[in-house]
């Protein structure tokens, strides 16, 4: 196959979460009684939990009822065993090197951190993936982002993955493949990688992916939901384009209100005043983020409200037995249950007018997490929880002087 080429796929694992009610709609429009395999869907309750709205509980409603005639096994409901969809893929061995996932978010390309082809897609096809098990795609052209080094104290992957965004624009890699590979791939937690692929779309990526290695097989190997094998690019492959990056020079960097791509190096917004902080998502709420945040709110108060959010169960109790979640609670942060919380706006830490929230998590859309005349400024969890001590937009390499 060569990029441009159209394909008949049939992918690995086919996920959706609260929209899986919308899905089941079209899908019930096909007229067929049966999906194609019940055991390639994962159904995952996460955007609005527990239900805040009568609404969001008739669409929980309906994904239960539908779990129960389709024998759907790999269902997450309301309870202590689920989180956040993409890192439920990734946590239980969904995500896997060599896979096609599908799923019904947009940052379903987070699967790529494990090695897999994962993308978004629409309702209604994924009630056609359920119909028929195969969908279409337009094989990808590729980019090539080649890491080298390390990053500096206060530094991390959400920031290299801001500033790739700021420099390839927003349109930048649209419907192409995003490859990350290099070094600093390797020096990568998986975490990091996930960070990096989650905001694949933020520049348009059909898909974005990392080399798989070593840290990839050891995590998927008790994880596993099926066989798989790694695949990765040969050493003469084509590329539309390839950049490479020295993470040692990357620095704190900030999306400002109401774009991605509209970005800058931190110092340049530095001092801006925040009503909100919010760390957690699917982009930033792991072990390790919130771990960096209780390092630097520990022993100290947060001036503004403080949202924490870890991304799943095993997250929050991994945080517990820590000692990470008091740390930040005796900080003056509000730990709430795995979810996505305010990123969507759902509920969790909405904005009234005219506030301002600085957020770890992917969009900063207007109006996406309230009202449409709040701000949103984007960022690191170091940033973040720096942030949220000063009360305004702070440089986390200044931690030690708060």
């Amino acid at each position: 196959m060569r990029a441009g080429d159209i394909v008949e796929a049939f992918p690995d694992f086919c996920m959706s979460h609260d929209n899986g009610a919308a899905v089941i709609d079209f899908f019930k429009k096909i007229n067929v009684e049966k999906v194609y395999d019940p055991k390639r869907i994962v159904l995952i309750l996460d955007h609005a939990i527990p239900a805040p709205t009568m609404k969001h509980a008739e669409n929980h409603a309906a994904v239960r009822r539908f779990v129960a005639e389709q024998g759907i096994e790999n269902f997450y409901d309301i309870t202590s065993q689920g989180g956040v969809c993409h890192q439920i893929m990734c946590e239980n061995g969904y995500a896997l090197p060599g896979l096609i996932n599908v799923g019904t978010d947009s940052h379903t390309c987070t699967h790529g951190a494990m090695g897999a082809f994962s993308t978004g897609i629409g309702r209604a096809e994924m009630a056609a993936v359920w119909a028929t098990g195969s969908l279409w795609f337009r094989v990808p052209e590729s980019i090539s982002v080649h890491l080298m080094g390390d990053f500096l104290p206060g530094v991390s992957a959400k920031d290299l993955i801001l500033t790739l965004i700021n420099d390839l624009r927003s349109d930048g890699a649209d419907y192409m493949s995003v490859e990350f590979s290099g070094e600093g791939v390797r020096h990568m937690p998986l975490g990091a990688r996930m960070t990096l692929c989650n905001m694949g779309i933020e520049m348009g990526a059909k898909n974005a992916v990392c080399q798989p290695d070593k840290k990839v097989y050891d995590w998927v190997a008790q994880r596993a939901k099926k066989s798989w094998e790694p695949l990765w690019a040969d050493d003469d492959a084509l590329y539309a384009k390839k950049v490479s990056y020295d993470l040692s020079k990357i620095v704190p960097f900030v999306a400002r209100p109401h774009f991605v791509d509209n970005g800058c190096p931190v110092t340049e917004a530095e001092g801006t005043p925040i009503d909100q902080a919010f760390i957690g998502s699917c982009t930033n709420g792991r072990l390790d983020d919130l771990r960096v945040a209780a390092d630097i709110l520990r022993g100290k108060k947060v001036s503004v409200r403080t949202i924490v959010i870890p991304c799943s169960w095993r997250v929050y109790r991994a945080a517990m037995n820590a000692g990470i979640l008091t740390d930040l609670l005796d900080a003056g942060c509000v730990v709430c249950n795995p979810g996505c919380g305010p990123c969507c706006g759902n509920h969790e830490g909405t904005l009234a007018a005219g506030e301002s929230c600085i957020s770890t998590a992917n969009r900063n859309f207007r109006g996406r997490m309230g009202d449409t005349s709040s701000n949103i400024y984007l960022a690191s969890p170091e940033t973040v929880a720096c942030s949220a001590l000063a009360g305004r937009i702070c440089d986390p390499r200044k931690a030690a002087k708060l």
